[in-house]
């Protein structure tokens, strides 16, 4: 088993005034060589977005971009339809930029901050057609058991949204002292697993809220609640750059 820990307060920060973004990976201003990437993951920025503001037009292209709400309301626009669409805290967000799109994120809300994830996957198909998706993922689905949020097209999940590359991001809700085993999809992949909010131990190493850890070259590791907690998965392929 091979392991990387990314404590929360290791993170990358920048306060912008409208946005206070951390990042667990090298981004904009941010670089750090040992923290580039983590196979196919190359972004998993944690932002909060004051009410009103936002990310103005801008480009992508040749990335899968996965955006999860964690309170408030995320409003998109892109190239592709030109029309406001609110993503909640109940739903997923996927887009492949592909040969390229320019699109808009801005917080909904007048009143409330935004809290979101946003996930950059290196694609294993280049130069796409853009596409844009979102689906409602209900939190009681997850308590005790993994739920399932974004696959590849060559998975033959119904009910996750699709991306350009063999991933598998899911999620699951512990209760305080519940034990869960998390199995990889095979050798070749890893699992960087980012907890929410709560404590854990996983494989011998305890995490507390916004920590992360990244595990590969194992086939399952366990994963054991010391409160109430909520993790996040981000399974890839251990590709190198």
């Amino acid at each position: 088993m091979k392991k990387v820990i990314h404590k929360a307060v290791s993170r990358g920060f920048a306060n912008h005034g409208w946005l206070q973004a951390n990042h667990s990976f090298s981004f904009a201003s941010w670089n750090d060589p040992e923290r580039v990437h983590f196979g196919a993951l190359r972004v998993l920025n944690d932002d909060i977005i004051a009410p009103k503001m936002g990310f103005g037009t801008h480009p992508h292209d040749n990335m899968e971009i996965i955006t999860i709400p964690l309170k408030g309301v995320l409003k998109h626009r892109d190239n592709m339809t030109d029309d406001w669409q609110a993503v909640q805290p109940s739903e997923v967000q996927v887009m492949s930029a592909g040969t390229g799109v320019k699109h808009s994120e801005i917080n909904g809300s007048v009143d409330e901050y935004l809290s979101l994830f946003q996930i950059w996957i290196i694609p294993q198909k280049r130069n796409v057609q853009p596409r844009y998706d979102q689906k409602i993922f209900k939190s009681e689905d997850r308590k005790g058991q993994l739920q399932t949020l974004v696959t590849s097209f060559e998975d033959n999940s119904v009910e996750s949204l699709k991306i350009h590359q063999d991933v598998k991001l899911s999620r699951i809700d512990l209760s305080e002292d519940e034990a869960f085993i998390y199995q990889l999809k095979g050798k070749n992949h890893g699992a960087y697993v980012m907890l929410i909010s709560g404590k854990v131990e996983i494989e011998g190493d305890v995490l507390e809220s916004r920590d992360a850890i990244g595990i590969s070259e194992v086939d399952s590791f366990k994963i054991v609640s010391k409160k109430d907690s909520e993790l996040l998965f981000i399974e890839v392929p251990m590709i190198n750059l």
